[in-house]
């Protein structure tokens, strides 16, 4: 996965590169002298030496120094385990699916018409309507990964435009916290400020939703409206005063991975943040873009600022520092960045210095990408090289800012009990993911 072209439905997948060509040569190469047949490739390939393959052919790619892995792990099953297990608490706070009977509604359409095009060969002879419903929602994220909790998110758009509806997540929730106890998945409830009548339903998405926080996305336009920004006196300080009387402390803010539109960017969270001080600003993708061609994200550029620079710049001029209320989110950033690793260093080290240690929220936006666990194994073997974090100040990736990261920042962040959880997920046998499939299904997917 971490070397196939995939992408959510908000940008192109990534042309390969020379290097990526190169780590693709390698890791099929390993993965044809691993088995005789297509299956046992594919097994090797899904499998955890098929990860370490994947990672230590980028990492030669990129000079290495970014992914510190045993080379024995590419051939014996108990390496790579020792190599990518860990005992982090992992805290998914962007992840998504769609119902079934929503995947040909109108905008909807688009967006699986989207999925189809960008990689044909991971659906030959399958619906993506059903393998990116809730029972595989529920099969990545519960039973392929680590993932002890979810933030259940969704795209924009009204009731008949959107993968999920407000009440169908909240639905979700519901259904497992019956079937699986309390905090295994967290909702958001998705408002649009810049729609009619909107304003006047918050009270109601509260009351009915019960949502951890808003997620918006100021890059949607409604009617003639273009976007909106956080900050801007028609739409955006009004909804965070209306949040603030709610008493919702959480809005989420989809920035970035906007083929640059200037509703996309960053740049409001800064004031946004200190005006209001009360509230948690948390930055879905952290800001970043794309890139195009072989441009890539270095070191800090005030100047000039691009990707998760504009976020940084917007914290630096509101006087927005580390452990503030502005948070950087990893989702589908940490997939692109993963095969990028010197730009992923720096990206990584720079939203660290912005924003704090315990301001940086694990995020894969799964199910775009499949089971998250070779995202958490990426992520979990990962460093900044020492050379880079002399030259420009970045701190290392240690294994408790890796945890930090992977979960208690978002254990924190959403009211999560840490401790309740862990003990919830180590006697959890899981039999409750077929239950709440099967309900799921027998009521007729929400409807």
């Amino acid at each position: 996965m971490l070397l196939q072209r995939r992408s959510n439905d908000e940008y192109w997948p990534l042309a390969w590169s020379k290097r990526d060509l190169w780590a693709v040569g390698r890791a099929v190469e390993r993965a044809e002298a691993a088995g005789d047949t297509l299956r046992q490739q594919h097994d090797f390939s899904a499998s955890r030496r098929g990860t370490a393959t994947a990672l230590r052919a980028i990492d030669e790619a990129w000079g290495g120094g970014y992914y510190k892995i045993d080379p024995q792990a590419e051939t014996d099953p108990e390496a790579a385990e020792a190599v990518f297990g860990g005992s982090e608490l992992v805290i998914d706070v962007q992840t998504h699916y769609v119902a079934r009977h929503r995947a040909e509604a109108p905008g909807v359409e688009g967006i699986m018409g989207f999925i189809r095009d960008v990689a044909p060969d991971r659906w030959q002879g399958l619906d993506p309507a059903h393998h990116l419903d809730l029972g595989s929602y529920l099969r990545h994220v519960f039973l392929e990964s680590e993932t002890a909790a979810a933030v259940l998110t969704c795209t924009p758009g009204d009731d008949r435009h959107s993968i999920l509806t407000n009440p169908e997540i909240s639905a979700t929730r519901e259904l497992i916290d019956r079937l699986a106890g309390t905090g295994r998945l967290i909702n958001h409830s998705i408002v649009h400020p810049n729609a009619p009548g909107e304003f006047d339903q918050m009270e109601s998405l509260m009351a009915h939703g019960k949502p951890a926080g808003w997620k918006v996305y100021t890059i949607a336009g409604w009617g003639d409206q273009p976007g909106w920004r956080l900050d801007d006196d028609e739409c955006g300080l009004p909804f965070l005063e209306r949040s603030r009387e709610l008493g919702v402390s959480i809005v989420c803010a989809h920035k970035g991975l906007s083929a640059l539109a200037r509703a996309g960017s960053p740049a409001d969270i800064g004031p946004a943040a200190a005006s209001f001080p009360d509230i948690d600003f948390l930055v879905y993708h952290s800001g970043y873009e794309t890139p195009v061609g072989d441009s890539e994200e270095g070191p800090y550029d005030k100047q000039a600022p691009a990707g998760t620079d504009r976020l940084i710049k917007s914290l630096h001029e509101s006087g927005i520092g580390p452990g503030a209320n502005a948070y950087a989110e990893l989702g589908s950033t940490w997939y692109v960045l993963s095969r990028r690793p010197r730009e992923a260093a720096h990206v990584i080290g720079k939203l660290l210095n912005a924003v704090g240690e315990d301001n940086v929220l694990w995020g894969s936006d799964s199910i775009w990408y499949g089971s998250p666990q070779p995202l958490i194994d990426a992520f979990r073997t990962f460093q900044i090289p020492e050379d880079l974090r002399q030259r420009h100040g970045y701190p290392e990736l240690t294994d408790r800012i890796k945890e930090k990261i992977l979960g208690l920042n978002a254990a924190r962040v959403y009211g999560i009990d840490a401790d309740s959880t862990r003990r919830r997920v180590a006697s959890d046998d899981l039999s409750w993911v077929k239950a709440a499939f099967d309900e799921h299904t027998a009521n007729g997917d929400f409807q």
